[in-house]
């Protein structure tokens, strides 16, 4: 048996994977402020939906992130405070992001969260901290598909140019 082939529990994080982990745990904690900050400007009954269905994703992964990071011995990332809830009419005008605003910034995150899921998955030495980033890799991919489907059907997405190069021209 080789060196680090035994249960990958067992086995020390590298530098790599420790700050790759810290990392998420405070991505996490800051999408979760700032969804339940953006939760108070949306208007929409579905984008308020899959807002809620972010927090509780981005709670639970950070969960399980704060978990294996104790179980290491590395110390935590402060949180912010939780966001208090506020009538939309309260905010003024200008002030609010508007709903496609929302989605676009959410859809955003979701991108990044996918290239950085992929990033430790690559670096990962322990199988443990592979499979956690797969997961969570898969998790954001479904919810992306879900925002995706949103942004279509309420008339958000923003396309870039279309290629029309190998269309006839009639």
């Amino acid at each position: 048996m080789g060196i680090l082939s035994g249960n990958p529990q067992d086995e020390p994080m590298h530098y790599g994977e420790v700050f790759g982990v810290w990392t998420a745990v405070v991505t996490e904690k800051a999408c979760i402020a700032a969804y339940q900050t953006l939760l108070n400007h949306a208007g929409d009954e579905d984008l308020k939906k899959l807002i809620q269905e972010a927090i509780e994703q981005a709670k639970q992964q950070e969960e399980s992130l704060e978990a294996l990071l104790k179980a290491n011995g590395v110390g935590l990332p402060p949180s912010p405070p939780e966001r208090p809830q506020a009538d939309l009419e309260s905010i003024p005008p200008g002030a609010r992001f508007m709903d496609n605003e929302i989605a676009a910034k959410m859809s955003a995150d979701v991108a990044a969260g996918l290239v950085a899921a992929s990033g430790m998955i690559g670096q990962s030495i322990r199988e443990d901290i592979a499979t956690l980033f797969g997961t969570m890799h898969t998790q954001k991919a479904a919810f992306g598909a879900k925002l995706l489907r949103l942004n279509k059907e309420k008339g958000w997405l923003v396309p870039p140019p279309l290629h029309l190069s190998n269309v006839d021209e009639k």
